[in-house]
């Protein structure tokens, strides 16, 4: 099991300092793979002892051996980004976004489960139950795509967005087991995280996307996927977000295989008919 996936399992026996620790192995692994117990300590503002206690908890034989365990993740993951980012002809400046944007994907990607990906996919495809994405400001275009994308292929398929009295009217009228999306990452926006709290209190099934197990829309979600965000400049980067979303569509696109490619054959004819697009 990963990291990751054993933090998640201990979540709810972790202390405070504890998860401040988690929370730094999760956002920054180099600070765990190439540093010292004093200096995970140090980032997360942490005894060295509670660096040592998460250890033993996440079940590993002492710091050294969760280090060896972040350290044979990060070579996984960089390995390829590595030797693909040196074909990269547009400067340094194209090569450290395009090094950042490889990690990014390849980090999301990686670290999904099979299972959680068939589980999320089934309740996306399920055409008796409205799909609802609810997101933070800064993942609203992303989240737009992913939300014209996937009702190309299904009916029901809505961003919620408005001020409080319209989320509140539209969260009012979820009906139990319709499928809510919630997108965010830290800082999050509190609306998502009190419209995710209430989708659930009227049982709906939430799938959360958002950037660390330890959120507060993974700790209350049916399903949860880690995305990696990272960014060059002053803003995180939704690229690893969009590639998330899109294997989720691509997914659903096969389980709804025969009335999805009907309503595409359909939307096709009406764009043809009146020559609404231009191909050449």
């Amino acid at each position: 099991m990963q990291v990751a996936g054993r933090i998640t399992e201990a979540g709810g026996q972790l202390t405070t300092a504890e998860r401040r620790v988690a929370e730094v192995v999760l956002s920054s692994p180099e600070v765990v793979a190439f540093g010292t117990v004093a200096e995970l300590a140090a980032a997360a503002k942490a005894g060295a002892a509670t660096v040592v206690r998460l250890a033993t908890k996440l079940g590993y034989d002492g710091f050294t051996a969760l280090q060896s365990a972040v350290q044979h993740e990060l070579s996984n993951q960089l390995r390829p980004a590595a030797v693909r980012i040196r074909e990269a002809q547009g400067g340094l400046a194209v090569r450290r976004h395009l090094q950042r944007e490889l990690d990014n994907v390849q980090a999301t990607l990686l670290a999904l489960d099979e299972a959680a990906i068939a589980l999320a996919t089934s309740r996306l495809a399920d055409l008796a139950h409205a799909v609802v994405v609810i997101t933070g400001d800064a993942s609203t275009g992303v989240s737009t795509q992913f939300v014209a994308d996937l009702g190309s292929l299904r009916p029901q398929v809505e961003l919620l967005t408005g001020n409080e009295v319209v989320i509140s009217r539209r969260l009012s009228q979820l009906q139990p087991g319709d499928v809510v999306v919630a997108i965010d990452l830290r800082r999050y926006d509190r609306w998502v995280v009190d419209a995710a709290a209430e989708a659930r209190l009227r049982g709906a099934w939430l799938l959360s996307l958002t950037d660390s197990v330890l959120s507060p829309l993974a700790g209350m979600a049916d399903a949860s996927m880690v995305l990696t965000a990272g960014g060059i400049g002053p803003f995180d980067s939704h690229v690893g977000t969009l590639a998330l979303l899109n294997v989720l569509v691509a997914a659903a696109a096969e389980l709804l295989r025969d009335s999805a490619t009907d309503r595409l054959d359909r939307a096709e004819a009406a764009w043809t008919a009146r020559a609404q697009l231009i191909d050449r």
